[in-house]
């Protein structure tokens, strides 16, 4: 316990080892100061030519969103098309069919989104084209797109009164050349070299210890694993995810990729920091961050290292913990760590299988996504705790009878009313879509949605309605773990969960980005004696505890229905 205990401490801090220069990095390329990659300017600048792009041209936060929104509309087209035609295109060589339409409209928009809410299997369910043309294609973009939407941000940030606030095309493409690519050749490498495979070879057959002779599929998968964590965006090359030993080999590995998910969305917040010049602010924001990150995580070790308490009265020893569902090479502590930390950001990666959590574990994986800012996603982590950032400015301005303000721009009725709305938002998605999917179990069991809903749970009772609840937690936090007891590849969850990706990835870009392009066309005011601060420990303990009330109002009930009330019958 203690060897294991160190493993996730070591791993967590050689993280903010590699995040803290790197946020000094992104902080440098974004503000146009000289960093060892500008040898990347030739190819940049021939990009924006073939492309016609004006490099110099500064957009508007409303120009920033229509450029964002229509690019991504290419991207889900394309990927749509590629998709229920893979199966009679070339790099296949295992002869996976095509999807289906309903399939095909999940998966694309669930990689568009950041989400990648996998509702098949990735040695079956899609080709050698379709990951790397299409699932790792998306899985650079839509990292590059959440990180080009908070620049806006620091733009606003940084500028005292402007409605100038760059160019998405530059933020975007210079996050794929100066960040993504470098970083994920080297992921990719170590990867390989431990033994992840990184040809074009189909399956292979291997005869086991036991005498039985299987086929193991292969693949070029080092280099789609690496920007699955890089990017936070957790599709699995293999159905198993993390877990598959080609995927996460051994304990080393699983020290890389768990970094490699982490680093930008905490570089991020150390960025904004150099990038405004406010260190004391990203200070705040990150001690808030990883103040919630432990909230979850502690109960989350705790839990899964006692292990199982109906199996200790039966008198089983439980001296290796709550081992079902995990890699005997990784350990609970190891799979518990990064089960919280593949939740509160949104990469959805697992090392383990959440459906065998104890309830304990679960209620946190759940509350990672239901607050969904603690680190968070390749820069909408970020946008989402601004929404939350502006409502405790708002509240605690009227507490101590101060004029709500945020660097100097008064928060009035307009921004507020956007953050609420915001904040509003996933709430609404998760709870209705659970509510749905509920009633047609309880209802309507034997209409046919391809599987019946009486079918779509192997666990009934409290724990099958977790894995609804997680099902929709999951796909509006664009997270794309699941408890995967539930049945999902079927005309319901595959249409419902999409739309639900697609309102719960670009409304919570929309609305930050709107709230930061308001405040940035502001007068700005200078700070005086009777200015809130909001770079103070005060007032970092204010916003978390509006992230968690927040949260606690609006999902205590549904948690009570599903892993509270499965906690309480275990025990």
């Amino acid at each position: 316990m203690n060897t294991e205990l160190i493993g996730i401490i070591v791993t967590f801090l050689l993280t903010l080892l590699v995040a803290i220069p790197l946020g000094k990095y992104i902080s440098k390329v974004f503000k146009g100061e000289r960093t060892i990659t500008d040898f990347m300017n030739p190819f940049e600048r021939f990009i924006f030519r073939i492309c016609s792009i004006d490099p110099n041209k500064e957009m508007n936060w409303k120009e920033h969103l229509v450029a964002l929104l229509s690019i991504n509309m290419i991207w889900f087209v394309y990927a749509f098309v590629i998709l229920i035609t893979q199966g009679s295109l070339f790099l296949n060589p295992d002869g996976n069919p095509s999807q289906t339409p309903d399939l095909a409209f999940n998966t694309a928009i669930s990689f568009l989104v950041n989400c990648n809410l996998q509702h098949y299997s990735g040695e079956s369910g899609a080709t050698y084209l379709s990951q790397l043309a299409v699932l790792a294609f998306l899985q650079f973009v839509s990292a590059a797109t959440g990180i080009a939407a908070v620049l806006v941000l620091f733009r606003a940030l940084v500028n005292k009164t402007t409605t100038q606030l760059g160019n998405f095309f530059v933020f975007f493409t210079k996050t794929v050349t100066r960040v993504l690519l470098p970083i994920c050749i080297i992921i990719a490498l170590l990867l390989s070299f431990n033994g992840t495979p990184a040809s074009f070879d189909g399956k292979d057959s291997i005869v086991t210890l036991q005498g039985d002779s299987v086929q193991v599929s292969r693949g070029p998968a080092a280099g789609f694993i690496a920007i699955k964590h890089l990017g936070t965006n957790g599709g699995g090359w293999f159905g198993a995810n993390s877990s598959h030993p080609l995927e996460n080999p051994n304990y080393f590995t699983n020290m890389v990729e768990m970094i490699a998910q982490v680093i930008i969305p905490i570089a991020l917040v150390f960025a904004l920091g150099f990038f405004i010049n406010r260190r004391k602010l990203a200070y705040t924001i990150f001690g808030v961050m990883t103040l919630g990150m432990l909230t979850l995580m502690i109960p989350t070790v705790i839990s899964e290292v006692q292990g199982n308490p109906a199996i200790a009265q039966l008198g089983v020893e439980q001296a290796t913990g709550t081992m079902e569902g995990k890699e005997v090479r990784l350990g609970p502590t190891a799979s518990a760590y990064w089960s919280i930390v593949t939740t509160i950001i949104s990469t959805g990666s697992v090392n383990s299988m959440h459906d065998s959590s104890t309830p304990m574990a679960g209620m946190m994986q759940l509350l990672g996504m239901m607050t969904n800012c603690f680190y968070g996603g390749k820069g909408v982590g970020l946008l989402n705790y601004f929404i939350f950032l502006i409502i405790a400015v708002f509240i605690s301005g009227l507490m101590v009878g101060r004029t709500p303000e945020f660097l100097g721009k008064k928060i009035e009725a307009r921004e507020m009313k956007i953050a609420s709305l915001i904040a509003l938002l996933h709430p609404f998605l998760v709870l209705a879509g659970t509510a749905l999917s509920s009633y047609f179990v309880a209802h309507h069991p034997d209409i046919d949605w391809a599987v019946k809903p009486a079918n779509w749970l192997n666990n009934p009772g409290n724990h099958g309605f977790s894995e609804m609840l997680y099902e929709y937690t999951s796909a509006s936090a664009n997270n794309g773990s699941g408890f995967e007891g539930l049945g999902d590849n079927n005309i319901f969850w595959n249409v419902t969960t999409g739309i639900v990706m697609i309102l719960g990835r670009f409304l919570p870009i929309i609305g930050p980005v709107a709230i930061a392009g308001l405040l940035a066309g502001k007068k700005f005011i200078p700070e005086s004696a009777g200015t809130l601060k909001t770079d103070t420990a005060t007032f970092g303990i204010m916003t978390y505890a509006v992230i968690m009330i927040i949260a606690a109002l609006a999902f205590f009930p549904a948690l009570t229905l599903g892993p509270i009330a499965e906690y309480f019958n275990l025990y």
